[in-house]
């Protein structure tokens, strides 16, 4: 059921979904959370259809904002809200107002959300493109105990995880992030099964795909070992190899839903690690509110403080490889494989500028660190950020 409401206001907005719960014969509110949705008219349907679908694990009342840009300046003046109230099936498993802002109740578009959050119920923002560099600081971002961006669809998306870094908050989080979640489960099992240290690490993707940067860093973080960056032709994030005192870790998706995990002396094994819709990352981030530490710690590493490629894109997805270095003694050792190493994380505030100095991007880097970067041999000793 579809309500239409021109030149209104909150209070007519929440009296329209009273009248349509009752008309549909729903009249109690069953859902768990509040969603805003901060986007433009290009990308609403999308990002709605995904809410819509990971409604039916979450039902909550969704708020997508769409803050209309008038044309002439006389327009600019005038201020009006128009909306769209959806309940029962056109709405997912929960309910939705769309709202469109035009002249100066844009610039106040938390004033307009407030009066229509479900009271004793956590609040979630989601930025599906272009995000505020400070998301804990924007007036609807301030509203919520959770903050939603992806780093993905920014245009420059290594600018984007440093901006993140410097104003991280608790409670921000990025479905780049959210994207590495069964690498990050596959590779933790995996030091599971052997007995062994980690020497040193490699990631391969896309030049310009924060997930493989994010992989990096987390790696790096937890084992405090050089992690080098490579570069392949893709699609996304193709292969994650580990020099351990044992023998080579390596966990290899060219494409599709299938990859390869190969361990020492065991057999080589297919795992299910395919690519996931918009819904399910945003679904697995409203499954938690707290504050994700991991993330937080793995963020702070600084992605200027990874190994770089030198090589070029070879066929299959890899790159031509150079012999990583093994990390330095006072890196502070590697984590042996019993120790968990998705749960444990930094805390408080850290900068990855604590550490020394880092040798100048060799010639050819585009001023974003998406060009060339330090070999292992030239960083200096990894170690985890000051808290």
């Amino acid at each position: 059921m579809k309500t239409d409401l021109t030149d209104t206001t909150a209070s007519k907005i929440n009296k329209a979904l009273v009248k349509a719960r009752r008309a549909i014969g729903t009249p109690a509110v069953g859902m768990v959370l509040t969603l805003v949705i901060v986007t433009d008219e290009e990308n609403a349907y999308d990002a709605l259809k995904a809410a819509n679908d990971a409604s039916r694990e979450h039902p909550s009342r969704t708020l997508v904002v769409i803050k209309r840009v008038s044309r002439g300046p006389r327009d600019r003046t005038k201020s009006r809200l128009d909306a769209e109230v959806r309940v029962g099936a056109d709405a997912g498993a929960g309910e939705t107002v769309v709202l469109r802002l035009y002249g100066e109740v844009a610039d106040h578009a938390q004033s307009v959300v407030l009066p229509l959050l479900l009271p004793d119920a956590p609040v979630v923002v989601w930025w599906p493109v272009t995000a505020p560099l400070d998301p804990a600081r924007d007036p609807l971002g301030a509203l919520a105990q959770r903050r939603v961006t992806d780093s993905y669809s920014a245009e420059k998306p290594i600018d984007e995880l440093r901006a993140r870094a410097d104003n991280y908050e608790p409670g921000d989080t990025d479905l780049a992030w959210t994207r590495i979640t069964p690498w990050r489960s596959m590779l933790a099992a995996a030091l599971d099964q052997v007995d062994c240290e980690v020497i040193s690490a490699e990631v391969h993707g896309e030049q310009y795909n924060p997930s493989v940067e994010l992989l990096a860093m987390w790696l790096a973080d937890r084992l405090h070992v050089h992690v080098r960056r490579g570069v392949s032709a893709g699609p996304g994030l193709n292969e994650v190899r580990m020099l351990t005192s044992t023998g080579p870790i390596r966990l290899y998706r060219p494409s599709g839903g299938l990859a390869l995990l190969t361990l020492e002396d065991q057999p080589d094994r297919a795992v299910a690690l395919k690519r996931r819709e918009t819904s399910e990352l945003l679904a697995e981030e409203l499954r938690r509110l707290d504050p994700d530490d991991t993330y937080a710690s793995a963020l702070r590493f600084g992605v200027d403080r990874l190994g770089g490629s030198t090589g070029s894109a070879l066929p299959g997805g890899t790159t031509s490889e150079t012999t990583p270095a093994s990390a330095p003694a006072s890196a502070g050792g590697a984590v042996s494989p019993g120790v968990d190493t998705t749960s444990t994380a930094v805390s408080g505030s850290a900068s990855a500028s604590a550490s020394p100095a880092l040798p100048a991007l060799a010639a050819g880097g585009d001023g974003e660190g998406e060009g060339e970067r330090p070999t292992p041999a030239q960083m200096p000793p990894v170690k985890k950020a000051a808290s």
